[in-house]
């Protein structure tokens, strides 16, 4: 009931303001800068990929995956409040949740590095900084905040590489760009647990994403069987 409830809240469901993310993340992002529109919602996952965030958490728990969890861009925080709230009600009181975001949007492309992030424009949409302390605030909300919420600010090639974290049993990148997916997956699969869950959420919304995924699954020679969760999410 607590992690149902936790669900609806956090998509703005209990607020009857939900937000169903199948528009995509490119006409979320429009309506809210056409119109204004400012959510209750703490995520623009929508019911399905937040659903999974839980799954995944609750399965590496009963199934004693050993390692922390991480996200890598965060918005407002939903989806590692969700992490956060599992631990709560299942008592775990050993694995951190870390934070990761420069918490100021996106990086302006590299093209020189990353030929597939030429012409992004994410780093143009205002909307999609949120401040550390607004999400910190968000996670005190529902009483989540604690020495076991670890938020990590700045770019991912910056702060993944020297982050306090041995392993991990759930990873879930949400990067927007060819170069942050990589740099998380550079800097965080190979500390991913057997029997652990990475997480991707802008597989089928963005194409240099979706690139740095099959570039290092091939780079890697990763055969693992790539699940869908919506129109745009895997794992």
């Amino acid at each position: 009931m607590y992690l149902d409830l936790m669900e609806r809240s956090l998509t703005g469901a209990a607020h009857g303001m939900e937000e169903t993310g199948e528009r995509g993340r490119n006409g979320r992002v429009a309506k809210l800068v056409s119109e204004g529109y400012k959510p209750i919602s703490q995520t623009m996952l929508g019911r399905k990929r937040l659903r999974n965030v839980r799954w995944c958490t609750e399965r590496v728990l009963k199934d004693g995956v050993p390692g922390d969890l991480i996200e890598t861009g965060v918005w407002r925080g939903g989806a590692t409040i969700m992490m956060r709230a599992v631990l709560k009600a299942y008592e775990d009181r050993t694995r951190q949740v870390f934070v990761a975001d420069s918490f100021e949007g996106l990086p302006p492309p590299d093209a020189d590095r990353y030929p597939a992030d030429a012409g992004d424009r994410h780093h143009l949409i205002d909307e999609l900084a949120v401040s550390l302390e607004e999400v910190r605030a968000n996670f005190e909300r529902y009483g989540l905040l604690d020495d076991r919420v670890r938020f990590l600010k700045g770019w991912f090639a910056d702060t993944l590489p020297e982050a306090p974290i041995d392993s991990l049993s759930v990873a879930r990148l949400d990067g927007d760009m060819y170069g942050s997916t990589w740099d998380a997956l550079v800097n965080l699969y190979p500390k991913l647990s057997v029997g652990g869950y990475l997480i991707v959420d802008d597989y089928g919304a963005v194409k240099g994403g979706r690139q740095a995924v099959e570039d290092y699954r091939e780079e890697h020679a990763i055969t693992e069987q790539i699940e869908t969760i919506d129109w745009t999410g895997v794992y």
